[in-house]
């Protein structure tokens, strides 16, 4: 194994080193942050070999462009439908391939979805903070925000062709732009109209989009009457509506306390769902139960460990696949008799 150093040319704004996050801190104002995409981000990792847990640059739709200056090793990405160019060839999300020196990979905002997934087999070299290398935006404590000209140092890179080539999506996840909650723990204090259409009408997600959270246009959502709630503490998914009536859904980045009523969290199985939709998305938010939200919690969570094992095992090297596969059609014996022309 030998390691890999990689040039960045141009990255977007936004575009961070993460790795799981930064649970155990909020009683000290600190929030998990870690991925907008968890699965996403676990994807990558997995597809590669890679604990669930290695940190992996999360590509927002700015962009990222790298150049490998030494070494060679695997990647992958995964998440949004991104447009991804290596070496000088297209290719799409979802993939692993090799990077070596003197090859040059972009990846831009694609079709659809908000945050892309960088994995290497390696060890990426990023700065840590509280043991974790999961940067927060607004102050950069972590890894950072990547900037042109600086490098990424992989240590121990590996190239991995056994695992090269698509990587299998989940099939557990909705795809529509329903988004399910839990309504409270303020919801008693809004109208009955303001309730009604929450639960009924769509809403828009914003250009006020970032890793702290996104705003939301759509109805008006009044309180039955002046509220003064103390600050209490925040968790992400929480969807609190300002004095305005606009409600605002809270993301990896949330700050840790706040005194705005919530009308409703976001379950945590879909979270990743509503944080890769974009600006002009709209998204209708279904109320559950608490029981029924903790049981989909927990098939989610089976469904998500069968998933990353299933992908997690290596594809086969090329000889390896090449005789698994017949590659003759219509091969014969050579005892059959053959028509005279």
């Amino acid at each position: 194994m030998i390691d890999a150093t990689l040039r960045i040319g141009f990255a977007g704004p936004l575009v961070t080193y993460q790795d799981a996050g930064r649970p155990g801190h909020m009683r000290f104002g600190v929030s998990a942050s870690g991925p907008m995409d968890p699965l996403a981000h676990a994807a990558a990792n997995a597809a590669l070999g890679n604990p669930d847990d290695a940190t992996t640059v999360e590509i927002s739709m700015g962009g990222l462009s790298l150049e490998c200056i030494s070494g060679v090793l695997s990647l992958a990405i995964t998440g949004a439908d991104f447009t991804v160019e290596r070496a000088g060839e297209k290719s799409k999300a979802w993939n692993v391939f090799s990077l070596e020196q003197g090859e040059k990979l972009t990846v831009r905002g694609g079709k659809t979805g908000s945050w892309a997934y960088l994995a290497f087999a390696g060890n990426v070299e990023a700065p840590e903070w509280l043991g974790k290398s999961a940067t927060h935006s607004t102050s950069g404590f972590g890894g950072g925000q990547l900037v042109a000209g600086e490098k990424i140092h992989v240590s121990d890179a590996r190239l991995r062709e056994d695992r090269h080539g698509e990587i299998e999506r989940p099939s557990f996840l909705g795809t529509d732009n329903t988004v399910r909650v839990v309504m409270g723990p303020q919801d008693r204090y809004f109208t009955d109209s303001a309730k009604r259409e929450f639960q009924s009408e769509p809403f828009t997600l914003t250009s006020a989009f970032d890793r702290m959270g996104v705003r939301l246009s759509g109805p008006k959502l009044d309180l039955a009457g002046a509220l003064s709630i103390p600050s209490e503490p925040i968790s992400r998914g929480a969807i609190q509506v300002s004095g305005d009536g606009v409600p605002t859904v809270l993301l990896a980045d949330h700050q840790t306390t706040g005194g705005y009523p919530k009308i409703a969290t976001v379950i945590s199985a879909d979270i990743g769902k509503l944080s890769q939709l974009r600006a002009g998305d709209q998204v209708r938010f279904v109320p559950i139960a608490a029981p029924d939200a903790v049981q989909i919690v927990r098939d989610t969570a089976a469904a998500r460990e069968i998933y990353l094992a299933a992908i997690s095992e290596p594809k086969g090297t090329l000889e390896q696949r090449l005789m698994a596969n017949n590659l003759i059609s219509g091969a014969v014996s050579g005892d059959e008799e053959i028509e005279k022309s």
